[in-house]
């Protein structure tokens, strides 16, 4: 009986988005490979390393080993995002290893990665080799709109309007029709929660620097200014995987109470206010988006007071966890200022 083809090997990969806040802004977790004796050169990319099903009980038990291992750094609330599974998917099998029967440099077909979102109330500094903090804003700067409408979206709707602009006809509408939806061009209400949705169109657009890597192509001339708008790159396709991430985080702050993860046993109100800000990417309205804290029971004062704020001394206050033992609990309303 003939036989049919070999199936190819398969490595389940495990990624982890760890977030913080620092000083007002979201911060993520990074590294970068290297290598022997040299600098890191790559660009960087999310904590991850392979599943072991015989040596791991859970993926979870598996991520927070080797997240800690690389990065010196132990994850807190933790769950799972998505499953990646695209073939043709690139991902970096430097440290992840192809199996003990591949001969060396093998690589496998096929690599399947689970994402994970994990949250942490510090920035704490690992001290591991090629492992950083990294504010958001530097993969996708286009995505803070705390100050308005930023300039990498300007400088981003006119690539976007000309990627458009080369279509034939029956498909020039259809592109700018999208591009309006994500990016929010024509007065059309910009949508914070789109994240990976604008970046796989800058990706389908060819704009984002991942699509030429991955196609073996040029990026073709580009200004200085519109590099930086685009964003630093990623290695694989771990980018797609922190907008995922990101996507996931901006909604579940309005119906889940995870922004509380991102904070100390005790904070101000304005601290919180700014750890919301920085995730959302988005101004609140200070007095209504206290007063539905006041509404929601979520915190308490402490009857301390913080005299390092910088400014007029503020109390302290607490996230009363108990109460997601005792009742259903919802996230924070999100009363944006709008321009």
């Amino acid at each position: 009986m003939a036989r049919g083809p070999t199936p190819s090997p398969v490595v389940i990969g495990l990624s982890a988005v760890v977030v913080a806040v620092r000083d007002g802004e979201a911060m993520v977790l990074t590294v970068r490979s290297r290598g022997d004796g040299e600098p890191a050169s790559e660009p960087a990319g999310l904590p991850f390393g392979p599943f072991d099903p015989d040596g791991h009980r859970t993926f979870e038990l598996a991520l927070r080993a080797f997240v800690t291992a690389q990065t010196r750094f132990d994850l807190g609330y933790v769950e799972q995002l998505y499953t990646f599974g695209d073939r043709g998917r690139d991902a970096p099998l430097a440290d992840m290893g192809a199996g003990a029967d591949s001969a060396p440099g093998a690589r496998p077909s096929r690599v399947i990665s689970v994402g994970y979102l994990a949250l942490t109330p510090q920035a704490v500094e690992t001290e591991a080799p090629d492992t950083a903090w990294a504010p958001w804003t530097r993969f996708f700067p286009w995505e803070d709109w705390r100050q308005g409408r930023p300039a990498a979206a300007l400088l981003i709707e006119d690539a976007l309007r000309q990627w458009a602009d080369r279509a034939p006809p029956a498909q020039r509408e259809l592109r700018l029709a999208r591009a309006r939806l994500a990016f929010a061009l024509d007065g059309a209400p910009w949508n914070e929660e789109r994240v990976l949705e604008r970046y796989e169109l800058l990706y389908g657009a060819g704009l984002a620097p991942e699509a030429a890597r991955d196609r073996g192509e040029a990026t073709g001339e580009r200004s200085d200014a519109l590099r930086a708008a685009l964003g630093a790159p990623m290695i694989s396709d771990h980018r797609r995987i922190l907008a995922t991430a990101l996507s996931r985080l901006r909604g579940k702050i309005k119906y889940r109470p995870v922004v509380f993860e991102l904070m100390p046993e005790a904070f101000t109100l304005l601290a919180l206010q700014r750890a919301v800000e920085a995730i959302a990417g988005a101004s609140l309205h200070k007095q209504n988006f206290r007063r539905a804290l006041e509404r929601s029971g979520l915190v308490e004062g402490l009857g301390r007071i913080d005299a390092d704020t910088g400014g007029r001394p503020a109390e302290l206050f607490r996230f009363r966890r108990e109460i997601l033992s005792a009742r259903p609990v919802s996230g924070l309303s999100l009363p944006l200022l709008r321009d």
